[in-house]
């Protein structure tokens, strides 16, 4: 019984299918992880809605960790069959993100994957969302990045790819390495052998050829 209880809470926490509402949402962002304040799902919920310009229906959802075996992936297409089956006529886009591993999935309606191939997605998802999660769960950041890609392409523009990532260099710094400090030690122990092999012998025959 104690392991039950244990376990039931961790249980309640895994996100499925049968988390979300039968029917399509109004809201545009669907935050069940509670990740975003205020200020951030506006932002979203207003960049969201600028893709109905292009007839996409974009929905942006957060969950803190999946049912066991299920893929963010699966998980998206699961949604996309179940509300497209109640609107028939809407291109559903789907930016689903989990804060646990801070991993992200955009999913498409077949009917958008002419214009948002998988490869797009996948990279979406993958590179345009996951900078922004890994460095520091910046979860509004990883939105609108994505949306922001998306978009162009859905605009007709060329992709403009996965963000660059800048080559950190080291810090130029006047104190020795580790290595530096071992090998100037060294250098020394040698000038001392050397100085005391020359002198003593010097002095030792100073001192007896007196």
């Amino acid at each position: 019984m104690l392991l039950a209880g244990l376990c039931w809470p961790l249980e309640a926490l895994a996100t499925g299918i049968q988390d979300f509402p039968s029917q399509l949402p109004s809201s545009a962002v669907i935050d069940t992880a509670d990740l975003l304040s205020r200020a951030a799902s506006n932002d979203l919920e207003k960049r969201l809605q600028l893709l109905n310009e292009d007839h996409v229906d974009a929905r942006l959802l957060t969950l803190r960790r999946l049912d066991y075996g299920l893929s963010l992936e699966s998980l998206g297409q699961q949604l996309i069959e179940r509300w497209g089956a109640t609107d028939p006529d809407s291109n559903l886009l789907l930016l689903l993100i989990e804060s646990q591993n801070n991993s992200a999935a955009v999913v498409a309606s077949s009917e958008l994957l002419n214009q948002l191939p998988e490869s797009l997605l996948s990279s979406t998802a993958i590179s345009t969302m996951g900078l922004p999660l890994r460095e520091g769960a910046r979860y509004r950041q990883a939105g609108l990045d994505a949306l922001d890609r998306l978009d162009i392409v859905l605009q007709g523009g060329e992709d403009p790819g996965p963000p660059q990532l800048l080559e950190r260099l080291p810090i130029e710094t006047n104190i020795p390495t580790k290595e530096e400090t071992a090998s100037s030690n060294a250098l020394l122990w040698v000038v001392v052998l050397l100085v005391v092999g020359t002198l003593v012998p010097m002095i030792t025959w100073w001192v007896f050829s007196r």
